[in-house]
This record gives structure tokens, C-alpha cells and sequence, in this order.
């Protein structure tokens, strides 16, 4: 059941949210969201903070898997070009991965919602797009109900170890 569950055949889903650098990203939005409403900034100066970090953080991983993977990669030659686009489709989770908590933090910006609610909110997203990862991450690989249940509460919890520390911070 690994490979031909939902999430496995699905290439969105496969190249760019069950992977590393989505988790990563979710990670990184929560901190600076952590960071940037720490701080009594409005949505949008979250926004924007989180939005710039994820774009410097998605080059920096682009640029360092073109990089490394330029020349030979299973002992195929490659192109600069072709280094590039396989280190933007890798990497394509840390943007995704943004998506929903910005979407947030636009309704704060908007005045749709109000700023301090916009940003817990991004912030339980983000908790919340965790566990999901954490649960597609065990799906994949056929794991048991249990399991993946297990799985999806370890991951949020990192999120939920970044809300904690907005408490703490504010």
C-alpha cells in the first residue's frame, strides 16, 4: 500500500507536500510567525516577514541542490539547467508548505479578520499541516492506523513547541 495510496499517486501531493522541505517549511513559518507576532506587528508585517523568509530559504535550497547536484547525479551527466529544475522541484514543498498560513495571515491583512486572531490562526495551521504530514509520511509507507495517528501528533508537536513558545514570548 505505500506506493499506491492517495498520497503516493498523487505527484502534488508526492513532489510537494509529503516531503522534508515541507515539513521544514511549515517549520520556518511557524518560527517567524512565532518571531513576527511576538513582536505586536500587524498581519501584514507577518506577512511579509514570513513571505521573504521563505522565498531567501526556497533560493538558498534551490542554489544549494543545483550546486550539489550539478555534473553527476547517478552517474548521469547533468546540465546546469537541468541541475536547476530538479533542485526547484525538490525544493517546491517549502513553498508550498506556505500557502495555507499565509492565506491566513492575508485575511489579517485584509481586515477580514483581526490581526492578533489572524496570526494564532496561521500558527494552529501550521500545527495542524504538520500532523497532516505526519500522517501522509506513515500512510505512504503502509503503516498501521496507530501509527500514523502517532505519527501526525509527534510532528504537529514541533508546531505545537513553537506555540508554546509564542506564549512564553508574548
Amino acid at each position: 500500500m505505500p506506493e499506491n495510496s492517495a498520497s503516493g499517486r498523487h505527484p502534488i501531493i508526492r513532489a510537494g507536500l509529503a516531503t522534508e522541505q515541507a515539513v521544514y517549511g511549515v517549520l520556518l513559518v511557524a518560527g517567524m510567525i512565532v518571531i513576527g507576532g511576538s513582536h505586536a506587528t500587524t498581519s501584514w508585517q507577518v506577512l511579509v516577514t514570513v513571505v521573504a523568509t521563505v522565498l531567501v530559504f526556497w533560493a538558498a535550497h534551490v542554489y544549494a541542490g543545483t550546486i550539489a547536484r550539478h555534473g553527476f547525479e547517478d552517474d548521469a551527466a547533468l546540465s546546469l539547467a537541468e541541475s536547476f529544475r530538479l533542485a526547484a522541484r525538490a525544493s517546491w514543498g517549502l513553498l508550498v508548505s506556505a500557502l495555507i498560513p499565509c492565506a491566513i495571515l492575508l485575511l489579517g491583512t485584509l481586515r477580514i479578520v483581526p490581526d492578533a486572531p489572524a496570526t494564532w490562526l496561521a500558527l494552529w495551521s501550521c500545527i495542524v499541516l504538520l500532523g497532516v504530514l505526519g500522517y501522509l509520511a506513515h500512510q505512504r509507507r503502509g503503516a498501521p492506523m496507530h501509527l500514523r495517528i502517532l505519527g501526525a501528533l509527534v510532528t504537529a508537536s514541533f508546531g505545537g513547541l513553537l506555540a508554546l513558545l509564542k506564549v512564553l514570548v508574548h
